[in-house]
């Protein structure tokens, strides 16, 4: 027991002499507080108790079973007692430690959390105790890791399905680079206005990338079908018939839905205004580098692969 104690006031010691957090508070520091009234008030006293004397006279004031004896001394009552029974529980097998810090950003509060661990793993031992970090800062942390995964398994998956529909609908590598490519930019655009603006990454601004990235590809789709019907022997021409053909309407169309997406910055909840800008910012890029970069990626690469079927034919 006195081990124990003594162990949790040297993390307490250790944490209260960091400078992103508070002195924390735990049942050693209402023994603390209690040693020291029983003594008189002598602040020298303030310590935690360093024999079992000390723990006998200490168990008169704190019974958190609040059994009869306790209640005729009025021990079970005192709202000291109350305080202290929310850090440790009635089988006092379960002890909380309770940390108030700043806000470190979420960048350091990873390296935060692994100090404590390393500190928490020298003063207690794993096989007679187990230590686990809970609160606000461990959820929020677990959460923000939660969603970057999200993330980056969605765009994977849906740029691997992509990917699988584009081959079978034109069976051709460089037809589907050029379908990729002009949507990256938009998502690559995007993340880095989230980055300038101080967006942060959660659910709701999240789901922006997904959302825009089928649409965005939508908008591939309906100029690749249209360029592989209007394909002939020129490239540069068949590129201008297929935008004379299918430009207006896919401007008409990226118009419509920005209007739609724009309505949700006039929400008064956050996480909806930010979906509603970022998911309109992201489909005009998309437009534009559909119109302008896909294009000229078409050209490019039809003719390296014409030069190319020259030079077999020479030879």
């Amino acid at each position: 027991m006195l081990k124990t104690l003594d162990s949790v006031d040297q993390l307490s010691k250790y944490i209260a002499a960091r400078p992103d957090m508070a002195r924390p508070l735990s049942l050693v520091e209402g023994l603390k507080f209690i040693r020291q009234s029983y003594y008189g008030g002598d602040t020298s006293n303030y310590d935690v108790p360093n024999s079992n004397t000390d723990l006998v006279f200490l168990s008169s004031y704190l019974n958190f079973g609040g059994g009869d004896s306790a209640k005729k001394r009025g021990a079970g009552d005192n709202s000291l007692t109350k305080l202290l029974r929310s850090f440790v529980d009635s089988n006092q097998q379960r002890l909380r430690v309770s940390i108030n810090m700043k806000d470190v950003g979420s960048k350091k509060l990873p390296v935060v959390l692994d100090d404590l661990k390393k500190e928490t793993d020298e003063l207690f031992d794993s096989s007679k105790y187990k230590v686990e970090f809970t609160g606000t800062s461990v959820t929020y942390l677990e959460g923000s890791a939660f969603v970057i995964r999200g993330l980056k398994d969605s765009i994977q998956w849906a740029f691997l399905l992509i990917a699988a529909c584009m081959l079978f609908l034109f069976r051709s590598v460089r037809i589907l680079v050029c379908s990729l490519v002009p949507n990256v930019i938009p998502l690559i655009v995007t993340a880095g206005i989230m980055g300038w603006a101080g967006v942060r990454l959660k659910p709701s601004t999240v789901i922006v990338f997904s959302i825009a990235l089928g649409i965005a590809i939508d908008i591939t789709i309906r100029f690749l079908v249209n360029y592989k019907q209007e394909k002939s022997g020129d490239a540069e021409q068949s590129v201008v018939e297929t935008i004379n053909k299918t430009g207006i309407s896919i401007l008409y169309t990226s118009l419509v839905l920005v209007a739609g997406f724009i309505i949700f910055c006039f929400s008064d909840f956050g996480g909806i205004l930010a979906l509603g800008w970022l998911t309109s910012v992201t489909l005009v890029i998309a437009t534009i580098t559909n119109l302008v970069f896909l294009p000229a990626l078409l050209v490019t690469l039809t003719k390296g692969k014409k030069k190319d079927v020259n030079r077999g034919t020479e030879v």
